[in-house]
This record gives structure tokens, C-alpha cells and sequence, in this order.
């Protein structure tokens, strides 16, 4: 479900006691291992991680107005989600991520980069940190060019992605 709240604040309150609960938690890890350069805003009716305009003017390359995504938490309607943009398209961090999470005993429900979980139990909450201290701003910059350089060259073949 995608929110009209403008403020962080304003998304949490408007949530049910129990996915405040979860969501604040999650939240609370995710800033708490947050590199410098990310800053927490409402992004796409969730709450968004991102690289402002300021370190990174060019912006999110499917919407140029908007800046470049590194994580998102939100109340779905029949889950919650955590989407981590490292672990999308990055073989490696994804692998370790699979590995680290079923090692903490917990059941992984996951898409591309989407993590749905129904309850806050459901989270290692430190493998989450782990994953979100793991890339600084200019690491996750240099992985987002070269995968738009390798894109535009798919494009020249009509083999590119479309956003």
C-alpha cells in the first residue's frame, strides 16, 4: 500500500500498533548502520533510503526528479517489505545475504530485493544492519554507474532492461 505521508513520522503513526512496532525496529537498526550520505525520507509512499541530489545530481535514472533509491521500508497489505538495492543485481551480496539470514534460523520470503516478512520476529534484525553498513555511498554510486554503462551497452543491442 502506498502512503500519502509526507513525513516519516506521519507514515509510522498512521500504521497499526503492531507493524509501528515492526516497522520502528527495523527503522531504528536501518539508521543506526545507515553510511554517511544516505538520508532517511518518504519515498514512493514508504519510507525511503537514498543518495540526496546533492552527492548525486543526476538522480534515480527511471525518474531523474527523484534521487537514487538504496532502501525502502513499508506496510504492505498483506506483509511488510524491506527492499535493499544491493542486493539486487549484485550476485555476491546477495549470496552472503541468503546465507546470513537462513543462518539466524528465520524463513526468507524474498524477490529481487524485496524482503516480506509478516511479523518483526520473522527479521534477523542484525543481519539487516550488516547488510545495510556493508555498502558506503560511493561504493553503491560506482556499482549504479557501471550497471547503467552496461545497460546502454544492452541498449545498443536491444537487449536493455526497461525501468
Amino acid at each position: 500500500m502506498t502512503s500519502k505521508a509526507k513525513t516519516v513520522a506521519k507514515y509510522l503513526t498512521a500504521l497499526p500498533e503492531e507493524r509501528r512496532v515492526a516497522i520502528s525496529a527495523i527503522r531504528k537498526v536501518i539508521l543506526a548502520n545507515l553510511p554517511k550520505g544516505y538520508e532517511e525520507c518518504m519515498n514512493y509512499g514508504m519510507i525511503g533510503y537514498v543518495v540526496p541530489h546533492s552527492l548525486y545530481p543526476a538522480g534515480y535514472h527511471c525518474d531523474p526528479k527523484l534521487p537514487m533509491p538504496f532502501a525502502g521500508l513499508a506496510s504492505q497489505k498483506n506483509h511488510m517489505s524491506l527492499y535493499v538495492m544491493t542486493v539486487y543485481g549484485n550476485s555476491a551480496t546477495e549470496k552472503w545475504f541468503r546465507k546470513a539470514w537462513l543462518a539466524a534460523g528465520k524463513k526468507l520470503d524474498m524477490g529481487k530485493c524485496c524482503v516480506r516478512f509478516k511479523k518483526l520476529e520473522d527479521v534477523p534484525l542484525y543481519v539487516i544492519g550488516e547488510l545495510i553498513g556493508r555498502v558506503p555511498v560511493k561504493e553503491y554510486l560506482a556499482y549504479v554507474e557501471q550497471s547503467l554503462e552496461t545497460d546502454a551497452k544492452q541498449k545498443k543491442r536491444g537487449k536493455a532492461a526497461k525501468c
